[in-house]
């Protein structure tokens, strides 16, 4: 597998992350043989690299990298100290309001954690396939904004307000996961980190970009006749 390098400089690096890629080893994902830190450094000539982030195996898009140690460190901070913004875009069950602000602590490692979301709906589908006794399937394309960086915060937060995202196992809608992996073969999460912004000072911000991956951009093409206004 060949990355897609988004974004290189002296100190920095970032790939657009396909759907199902590990971004390292771990002892519960025993099934995967390639994982994002070892196919990146094989690709760029063997150098280290270090994950300053994370991104769920299920989802896509701009995961970042530092070249040194030192570098990573930095970035690291900027994430503690909340000076990057990450947008992200989701497909999800239902018409959501036209923009929103979740605010539900999570559990992590035993422990309630504040968790905070704002998320704006971009466009809604109505599409002529029935479910849950309904002849018609709705569905709403959004774009999240995470406050806070809590395990699988996204999915939990979709979750929580009843718009779950498609494909997303185990927080989402089982119904709804069949419902595609029957008509269309899906079996992708449709969540996609689009954007990263490091914001180094007022008059200096870096915004790395990711397009989104193609079983994603399949969904929305099959959908775009089914626009609602």
């Amino acid at each position: 597998m060949e990355l897609e390098i988004v974004y290189e400089d002296h100190e920095l690096i970032a790939i657009n992350k396909p759907h199902g890629l590990l971004v390292h080893r771990t002892r519960i994902a025993t099934d995967a043989t390639e994982f994002a830190v070892q196919l990146l450094r094989d690709q760029i000539g063997g150098q280290h690299v270090y994950p300053v982030h994370r991104l769920d195996r299920k989802t896509s898009g701009v995961l970042l990298f530092a070249k040194t140690q030192k570098a990573n460190q930095d970035v690291q901070a900027m994430f503690r100290e909340s000076a990057t913004t990450k947008t992200y875009e989701a497909f999800v069950r239902g018409f959501t309001d036209e923009s929103g602000d979740i605010d539900y602590a999570l559990e992590v490692n035993g422990k309630t954690q504040e968790a905070k979301t704002s998320y704006v709906r971009i466009c809604k589908y109505e599409l002529p396939m029935s479910s849950s006794g309904f002849e018609t399937s709705r569905y709403s394309l959004l774009e999240l904004k995470p406050e806070t960086g809590r395990f699988h915060q996204l999915r939990k937060h979709m979750a929580h307000i009843r718009h779950p995202i498609i494909g997303d196992r185990p927080h989402g809608c089982n119904k709804q996961n069949k419902l595609w992996k029957y008509r269309f073969g899906m079996v992708t999460m449709l969540l996609h980190a689009r954007s990263l912004s490091l914001h180094f000072s007022e008059k200096n911000t870096l915004q790395i970009t990711a397009k989104r991956q193609q079983a994603f951009e399949q969904v929305l093409s099959y959908c775009e006749p089914f626009l609602q206004k």
